[in-house]
């Protein structure tokens, strides 16, 4: 046999399952719903005389489930994906790999002259894009930047972008923080249900038992605060967590139980707010202030940070905070979390790594910048005319427009409503240039559709409640933390580390390496 000869290219033919899962539009969702858990498949195809019309997933099932409507009235057509893309048998699946990938889709309907004859599921594809690129390089390539490519199934939660929506497990992040304690959250996320009032006591008891920071590591902070020239809170933080994480033994996630690996997650989301608040104190010459376990964990964060008992809507707003910024989707540092964590490392790396992706400003932003912004307009009258010539030079509004978001970040909508129940001037002078410049952006960037994100408000509420700017984006790992914890038990309980490959664009190889 000649090695050297092509193999045949898959097809989408040989991976697709036949038949589909079908139903009509006219049927209703608790018939979808019950044919999805019979027939054990994540999407039903929606079909009129065998040609595909829809396509109802397991997305769509918690879309329709949270909206509380009756399943057994409610239609299929209502609900359904309607004129889904469709990919014939003969197709490449390089080619069906590329199409799920750039809309974002999880299944797509294999159909021969119009008529439905199986589905193909990003799954099936991904299997084969793990040994396709050492046989075939080239042939299955991921968007750059990893763009709606589907890594992994999660139940942590969720990102609807084009719906300004998203969600920790089955519940919308936004009524967590408006109905919820930030414990409770943190045990949803960690645990996969709301507690009731027995378990929110017990968590919030264990949570507060794990503040206080292991004598090894206490006197080892003023040096890690005067390591550098510059003090760059985020820095600080990995190298005091990688120095935490060993004073408390953590070991490899692959070499612990599950219950272990929990109770390691626990103990560092709960020393997290002790260690930014310590650095920060330190680094203002001050002492740092011991955690009070008679407060809950966002109002001790703030009583760590200034020392000043914190007023209770201040703790509140903070606490909504927090929980608006838990998780979000699989962004850079809760990915990075998740790879670290598929090598088997221990929590405490994998947090390591989370931060130094969330210092980077592309990811963690800077609501300081967004405030900066608002001290350089000045006042409403200057918006349009600074806006505008900031446009003109090129310059970038912070705080306006998100990689995910096509509509307002229903977390800078949660952080609008805090800044204007806190008061003061800054967040009524916020309101007015948010304003102004969506105006002036619709006007001189048509169709972009920018809206404020999350770093435009957060700014403002953090700083009327006492967090100083330098410190915006720690409190945001204060909380994010949770969520990449809440990730990193998610990878190692069903765990496979995560390889992907790259195409080699330089000179052919192998050349005669040159004499000295």
């Amino acid at each position: 046999m000649n090695s050297s000869a092509p193999s045949r290219r898959r097809a989408v033919a040989d991976l697709m399952t036949t038949p589909a899962v079908t139903a009509l539009p006219d049927e209703t969702m608790a018939d979808v719903a019950v044919r999805m858990e019979t027939k054990r498949v994540s999407c039903v195809v929606v079909v009129e005389d065998a040609r595909p019309v829809g396509i109802v997933t397991e997305r769509d099932i918690v879309r329709f489930a949270a909206s509380g409507a009756d399943a057994s009235t409610a239609l299929v057509a209502d609900w359904m994906t309607p004129k889904p893309d469709t990919v014939e048998p003969g197709s490449e699946t390089g080619a069906a790999f590329a199409s799920l990938a750039e809309r974002g889709y999880r299944h797509i309907p294999v159909v021969d002259d119009g008529q439905l004859v199986g589905v193909v599921s990003m799954r099936d594809l991904m299997r084969v894009a793990q040994i396709q690129p050492m046989l075939h390089p080239g042939e299955v390539e991921a968007p750059k930047g990893l763009a709606g490519v589907i890594v992994a199934d999660t139940v942590v939660g969720d990102v609807r972008g084009q719906e300004g929506f998203y969600h920790y497990r089955q519940y919308s992040a936004r009524e967590l923080a408006d109905k919820r304690t930030l414990e409770d959250v943190w045990a949803l996320l960690f645990d996969g249900a709301l507690p009731d009032a027995s378990g929110r006591a017990a968590f919030s008891a264990d949570s507060r038992s794990l503040r206080t920071l292991p004598d090894a590591v206490r006197p080892l902070l003023p040096d890690i605060v005067g390591a550098g020239e510059t003090f760059l809170p985020l820095e600080a933080l990995r190298s005091a967590v990688s120095v935490t994480s060993a004073a408390l033994g953590f070991r490899p996630s692959l070499d612990i139980s599950a219950g272990e690996l929990r109770a390691d997650a626990v103990r560092l989301c709960a020393l997290i707010p002790t260690l930014v608040s310590a650095l920060h104190r330190l680094r203002q010459g001050e002492e740092p202030v011991e955690p009070d376990p008679g407060l809950a964990h966002a109002a001790n964060y703030l009583w760590m940070l200034t020392g000043r008992r914190p007023e209770p809507e201040h703790a509140r707003a903070v606490e909504q905070y927090l929980i608006s910024t838990v998780d979000h989707g699989f962004n850079v540092s809760t990915f990075t979390a998740r790879v670290i964590t598929s090598t088997g490392a221990d929590v405490g790396a994998a947090v390591v790594g989370a931060i130094g992706a969330l210092s980077g400003p592309l990811h963690g932003g800077a609501p300081s910048r967004a405030l900066d912004m608002l001290e350089a307009i000045g006042e409403p009258a200057r918006a349009e005319e600074w806006i505008r010539a900031e446009v003109a030079r090129g310059g970038r509004i912070m705080g306006f427009g998100h990689r995910v978001y096509k509509t307002e970040d229903p977390r800078s909508i949660l952080l609008r409503e805090l800044a204007q129940r806190l008061g003061g001037d800054k967040a009524e002078f916020a309101a007015t240039v948010e304003r102004t410049i969506v105006e002036v952006l619709a006007d001189l960037k048509p169709g972009r559709e920018l809206y404020a994100n999350v770093e435009f408000y957060a700014g403002v509420v953090m700083e009327r409640c006492g967090i100083p700017p330098e410190m915006f984006t720690p409190t945001f790992a204060v909380s994010r933390v949770i969520g990449w914890c809440a990730n990193i038990l998610e990878q190692a309980a069903d765990n496979r580390i995560i390889r992907p490959s790259a195409r080699y664009v330089g000179p052919p190889a192998p050349q005669p390496v040159p004499q000295v």
